[in-house]
């Protein structure tokens, strides 16, 4: 829906659509979603798009960024994170209770069952922070399986959290272990003045800095980290394009050696499923539609 904006900043002609809700109306489908007293129209998929395509091709060219850059490869890993006895037993009753909420039909947004995803995905990172409760830690064996990670790898690595609580906690742990120089955080809280200051540090071969502790939706766009060839996602953000920019802070111009990119992962939970959409480029926003929600929720 992006291309109406861009498309009539080269000319009104160039899609033949004066009305962004007609040419959504074209290419959309939408279906209207009501959430307490307020309503809004949301999309749901697409239609027409070879059609549309064949309007792009006339005015348009997109090169990929394979075809035009000779880089290194990207290497994907996955390293299970044992889960405990009080996390199993939590995730357990969330799920029983999301499920329950599902049929009952109090999820009846995509944007409900989206966070009822993120607190399961929560309980596998130790915590649970309800909404106006107090946050609630869990014994959990993710930092122990990260510093496994760190003690295999060589270099600087970039660490991606979904969630500022492991942000606060990796940077504490590693603090510890290698020194308050050795570790800088970026995220919604950092201030803007110091988030160049941290990319020149981190770029800097000769610098003491490091690990890099980001948050994909702050630190995902537009930098450039390519001093690091590990890549260990602690937890995930389920949007598709948010993991393909972050992985490619690493990957692009300037990189030299393959990147290797490791998810942590609690077996048999929703994050297998998040990783498996999120390698099969999906977007998980566009799948917890409807009666595809509850499989999501099992």
């Amino acid at each position: 829906m992006d291309l109406y904006g861009q498309c009539s900043f080269l000319s009104t002609k160039a899609l033949g659509f004066n009305s962004y809700y007609a040419f959504q109306g074209r290419y959309a489908h939408v279906q209207r979603v009501s959430m307490g007293p307020k309503a809004f129209q949301q999309i749901t998929g697409y239609q027409r798009l070879d059609e549309l395509n064949a309007k792009l091709d006339k005015f348009s060219n997109r090169v990929l960024k394979k075809d035009c850059l000779d880089l290194p490869d990207k290497i994907y890993q996955r390293r299970d994170v044992e889960i405990t006895d009080e996390q199993a037993k939590l995730y357990n009753q969330m799920k029983k209770l999301a499920l329950a909420q599902f049929d009952s039909g109090e999820l009846a947004t995509t944007q409900s069952v989206l966070t009822q995803i993120m607190r399961l995905q929560q309980i596998c990172c130790g915590f649970l922070a309800p909404d106006d409760e107090p946050l609630q830690e869990l014994p959990c064996n993710r930092i122990k399986e990260l510093m496994s990670v760190i003690e295999e790898a060589s270099g600087k690595i970039i660490i991606w959290c979904n969630f500022t609580y492991d942000i606060h906690k990796i940077e504490q742990e590693l603090s510890q272990k290698f020194g308050d120089d050795s570790v800088a955080s970026y995220y919604g809280e950092t201030p803007q003045d110091e988030r160049q200051e941290i990319v020149n540090r981190f770029q800097d071969p000769n610098s003491g800095l490091r690990f890099f502790v980001g948050q994909p939706r702050t630190g995902g766009y537009g930098i450039t980290l390519t001093e690091a060839d590990t890549v260990v996602y602690y937890s995930n953000n389920y949007d598709l394009e948010i993991r393909l920019q972050s992985e490619d802070r690493a990957h692009r111009i300037g990189q030299k050696k393959p990147v290797n990119y490791i998810d942590l992962v609690v077996p048999n939970t929703v994050e297998e499923k998040i990783i498996k959409a999120l390698r099969t480029k999906i977007n998980l926003a566009e799948q917890v539609l409807g009666e595809e929600a509850r499989d999501w929720l099992i």
